[in-house]
Order: structure tokens, then sequence, then C-alpha cells
């Protein structure tokens, strides 16, 4: 019998975690698509609970003051809100925003550059990243998970692994599951889309109007018939980063070209580096079209994980219209970079309009992380 585990953010229970909510044949929340689970990873209580004391742990870091908890804190809607990037071991500083993991389950390529396959595979980077977690290698993951005996213990239930029969597999599989059960839908929008309530006010409704049509959000923020993940998945040069340093992509390209730098070095490079984090999805495939570009961002609990773009930059919802109507440029007038996405152009939209557009980006949230006096969208 499929089980499904779904969060519950509970005032005064969030220091611990996300709280995991068991039913019998639990269908998706509303808006969204059966979570895809890997033929080789099923989902079980006893799993999830595994990989949720794991992405808590500090002791996973060189320091013993960080865990993957740390820069997608369940209180900050699984983010590290308000800060522009994340801040690892020693508050080292890396280059890129911690993008929420609410509904990442859904995500075909992990990463703002897409160079993760799946949630297991992601979930290896950060413990090795000197400014993340600043380890030099998984043993010291292994060797705590093989001596600890709760640890121990659920690993052997889990996995029927004991000492050295533990692997990163097995770990990474564990995080992958309980980041799985982040799952959030059931919003004012798919309450007024799916089910036909007055879920929305006036302007909100408006604003899906723009989304859809003058605006063409819904060209890489994706709703189907059924459900809407707001996200197509793919990755855009949309003007954010690479605009500083155009007069640099040449070298820089030639660089990755010439490095034939194998993934994990490419990790490390990107979040230590700014200006080659700005080369996008290029540093992965090579391939001139990839320039500059970054993943869409799900705009699902969008109002709650300010700041945005790969890099934070952009500190406010109104800012990142004002940035599309500009045409691929966050000051008017600003020049528009070589390699800016095709679908990118002016938006002509008015200020009435904009706030409009707003307005229903915050209709995308979910009452577990609503926050009073939000003003991620304020001007």
């Amino acid at each position: 019998m499929r089980r499904f585990f779904w969060p519950l953010a509970v005032v005064g229970l969030l220091a611990i975690g996300a709280v995991l909510v068991q039913a019998e044949d639990m269908t998706p929340p509303l808006g969204l698509p059966e979570v895809p689970v890997p033929a080789n990873n099923p989902q079980t209580p006893e799993k999830i609970a595994l990989g949720d004391k794991l992405f808590n742990d500090k002791r996973l870091s060189s320091t013993g003051e960080v865990s993957c908890a740390t820069c997608h804190a369940v209180e900050k809607a699984f983010t590290d809100s308000p800060l522009p990037v994340s801040e690892g071991i020693m508050k080292f500083n890396g280059t890129r925003n911690a993008p929420t993991v609410i509904n990442s389950a859904y995500f075909t390529k992990l990463f703002w550059d897409g160079r993760s396959p799946s949630l297991e595979d992601q979930s290896l980077h950060p413990f090795l990243n000197p400014v993340e977690m600043g380890l030099k290698t998984h043993e010291p993951i292994l060797e705590i998970v093989r001596s600890d005996s709760e640890y121990s213990q659920a690993f052997n239930a889990v996995f029927g692994k004991s000492g050295n029969e533990i692997t990163m597999q097995h770990v990474t599989q564990a995080i992958a599951a309980f980041e799985r059960t982040i799952v959030s839908g059931d919003t004012p929008f798919d309450r007024w889309y799916f089910k036909g309530e007055d879920a929305m006010t006036a302007t909100q409704k408006r604003g899906f109007d723009l989304f859809v049509n003058k605006g063409r959000c819904v060209s890489c923020h994706t709703v189907e018939q059924t459900t809407a993940l707001f996200t197509d998945n793919r990755f855009h040069n949309i003007g954010v980063g690479i605009n500083k340093i155009q007069d640099d992509v040449p070298e820089l390209a030639g660089e990755f070209l010439k490095a034939k730098a194998t993934l994990a070095e490419v990790d490390i490079k990107v979040l230590t580096d700014k200006r080659s984090s700005e080369i996008g999805r290029f540093a992965i495939t090579q391939g001139f079209d990839d320039l500059g570009a970054f993943k869409t961002s799900t705009l699902r609990n969008i109002a709650v994980t300010a700041p945005y773009m790969h890099d934070g930059s952009i500190k406010t919802l109104r800012e990142v219209v004002v940035h599309y109507n500009n045409g691929g440029v966050t000051n008017e007038g600003d020049p528009v970079n070589d390699f800016l996405s095709g679908g990118i152009r002016p938006l002509n939209l008015t200020e009435s309009e904009i706030d409009d557009l707003v307005a229903f980006m915050e209709a995308l949230t979910s009452s577990e992380f609503e926050k009073p006096d939000d003003s991620a969208g304020s001007k």
C-alpha cells in the first residue's frame, strides 16, 4: 500500500525541522502531480526519519556548525532568506542564492546550473564544497554514521546495513527520501484555478491574466490543465549576472573549455569564484546557448523566499517584474547581454499591471509558509 508523507510547519515546533504527516493513499496537495520516486529508492517512514536526522545534523560539516538545514531552514521556507548568497563554515560566502527545497522533488536537474541529475546526487556535493560544509572527503560522515548507535540502528533498520557496509549511497538516499516529503501546494491560486473557489482577489485574478498573456510568464513558469509546477525545468539567460561580465565571457568560456573539469571541480569553482559563477549552465554543457543560463525557479511560495535570482541580487518581487519589463536588464537603459534568451524582451507593463502581477505571485504561497506582514512584493 502506497504511503505519502507531507511537511506541516507547526508554530513552536519549527526548530526541530519538518513535521511529517502520514496518511494511507494520500494524494499530492492540490495543484501538484504525484511525486516521482526512483525505483531504487522507495519511500518508507523509517528512511524519511533517517533523512530528516541527517539533514539537520551539524556534525556532518568540518566545523560541526553547518547542516543542510542551515541554508534550507524550515522556518524560512527551506531557504536562508534574507541572505543573498549562502553562508557556510566560518561564515564563508558562496556565490549563489540558496533555492528552496520545497517541491524540489519535481525538478529533473538540481542546482542553479543543473549539474546534478537527482536529489541523491545533489546531496553529495555540499559536504565537500569549501564554502559550504568544508569536508575534504566523505569519510568523516561515514565514521559518524557507522559509529553512532542511533545511526547504526537506523541504517540497519532501513537498509539492512551496518558498520563498513554503510556507504554514502545509503546516506544520500535517506536525505533524498526526506526531501521528497517537502511538498507544498493548495494555495489560493490552486483553490481558484483547479476547484473554482473564490480564493483570489480581483487584483490577483488580473495578475494571472497578465501572467498568461501580456507578461508571457507562463512560457517558462508553466501551468497545466490539472497541475502547475510553475517551472519548465529548463535553463534560460534572463540577463542577471552575466551582464556584469560580458567583456570577460570569451576568456572565461575558453578557460572552461580548456580545463575539461569534472562536475565536482565545477561545483567548487562556481561557488568560490563570482566571475565563473555567472557563466551558468555553460560550465556544465559547454554549449554556447547555455552561457549565462540558469534554472527556471518554481514560483510556488516565491513571496516568502526573497531575495531572488541565482545570485540573490534582486530584493523584491516587484523589482523582479521590473527587470523583465525592461527586457532583461535591472536598470532601464542598460545594455542587453549578447546571450539573452530569445523570449526575453520588453513587456510594456504599466505600474498598476506590475502591482497586479506581484499580487498574483503572492497567491502562490501555501498556508503553512505564509508570513504575516510579508513585504517581498513591496515597492
